[in-house]
């Protein structure tokens, strides 16, 4: 009896300790929320992109009224490829040809190719049951640089009808037609079927080296169809974002998430204010006893809410301008949340699998959206009458 009172005891003391270290860290509370489709994986494949404006689509024909389906990442994907590998030859190689590309990729190829249901069209003929692109991205950039060399004085007749060869070994033969839910559709047919146009998405962003209430063309490497961004100022592009949200639409988000602040395995993502500035909990003098180093460990350790900076247009300028911002990853942005301490921060639906602690969703706080949003796409019917009247579009 002994014995086990003392293993009672024990267990009892490891169950307090864990409960403990699960009472650390921030705790959310989850507010207006989009109606989202399951989380998907885009493993080892530069398609964050496309899977994530895919999720976003599959969420607007949700608010539409549509049923939930999966739309094809490869039908996409594929299709992308290709349009990229004709700029490619045409700008003599002076093109990012990879895989990495924008929102706008998909809504333009879904308006020029049509789409599939994800069962109709997997793409991943080569053997895997994710996505893994290593091989297809090297064999189609070397094929494309082996174009370009140009050693019989000219383009042959056979390129075109090469890289179709290796799209379709890849991703698999496209469908003309198929049939979905008893009905026969093309993929204009389906595409048309859905209760969302894609004429309806623009792509916002914020930056000084353009003119605000214009366009501009968002000079990053993976903008390699040269899409457009309609400019406004930070303030307003988040009445943007937070319009959409409160009207129960998703938003796609191209973000850079290479800040220290974003800790993937805990599922969060800040932008603390700077070290001497800070002070955690209330016992300032243990705190003012600390190295900076010291201090930065306890600060991105995020065991407790920390304060964040305020964030600036200016501060957003210079990120961008000095690289510390750049076209590093596409999630879709579902709801809003609220910190234990009160801080607001965005629930973000991303396309790793159910990883984390919050099975596929992760936390970013509004400081973090404001610095290091690039661009997000929304339906422009929930940006607010009086940007859109500044924007010149009804």
């Amino acid at each position: 009896m002994k014995r086990f009172a003392l293993l009672t005891v024990a267990i009892l003391g490891l169950a307090l300790s864990a409960a403990a270290q699960e009472e650390k860290g921030y705790k959310f509370t989850d507010n207006n929320e989009v109606k989202t489709v399951p989380i998907t994986n885009q493993f080892r494949s530069g398609t964050c992109w496309c899977y994530s404006t895919l999720s976003f689509i599959e969420e607007e024909i949700l608010r539409a009224g549509g049923e939930q389906m999966t739309l094809s990442q490869m039908w996409v994907v594929r299709h992308a490829y290709f349009e990229k590998a004709i700029k490619y030859v045409r700008l003599h190689g002076h093109l990012n040809f990879a895989v990495g590309g924008a929102a706008h990729d998909v809504t333009e190829m879904i308006a020029k190719y049509g789409i599939v249901p994800r069962e109709v069209y997997t793409g991943q003929n080569y053997g895997t049951e994710l996505p893994e692109f290593g091989e297809i991205d090297a064999v189609l950039k070397g094929y494309m640089d082996a174009v370009l060399q140009n050693k019989n004085g000219k383009l042959t007749t056979a390129w075109i009808n090469g890289l179709n060869g290796i799209l379709d070994a890849y991703f698999g033969v496209r469908p003309e037609k198929f049939e979905y839910n008893g009905k026969e559709y093309t993929p204009q047919t389906f595409a048309e079927s859905l209760p969302v146009k894609m004429s309806d998405y623009i792509e916002i962003s914020s930056y000084t080296h353009h003119p605000f209430y214009s366009t501009f063309v968002l000079e990053v490497p993976d903008n390699w169809m040269w899409g457009e961004m309609y400019n406004l100022p930070m303030e307003e592009m988040m009445q943007v974002l937070d319009a959409a949200l409160a009207a129960g639409h998703p938003v796609a988000w191209g973000a850079d998430v290479s800040e220290k602040g974003f800790r993937g395995n805990m599922g969060v993502g800040i932008i603390p204010e700077d070290t001497e500035k800070i002070m955690i909990g209330s016992d300032a003098e243990k705190w003012g006893k600390l190295s900076d180093k010291e201090k930065e460990a306890k600060i991105y350790s995020l065991t407790e809410p920390v304060a964040e900076k305020s964030i600036t247009q200016e501060m957003r300028q210079e990120a961008y301008d000095n690289y510390q911002t750049t076209d590093d990853h596409g999630m879709v942005i579902v709801g809003t949340a609220t910190a234990q301490n009160g801080a607001k921060f965005y629930r973000i639906q991303n396309s790793w699998g159910e990883s984390g602690p919050y099975k596929g969703f992760y936390y970013f706080s509004r400081p973090f959206v404001e610095y290091k949003t690039m661009d997000f796409m929304v339906n422009k019917n929930v940006v607010p009458k009086e940007i859109l009247k500044k924007l010149g579009l009804k």
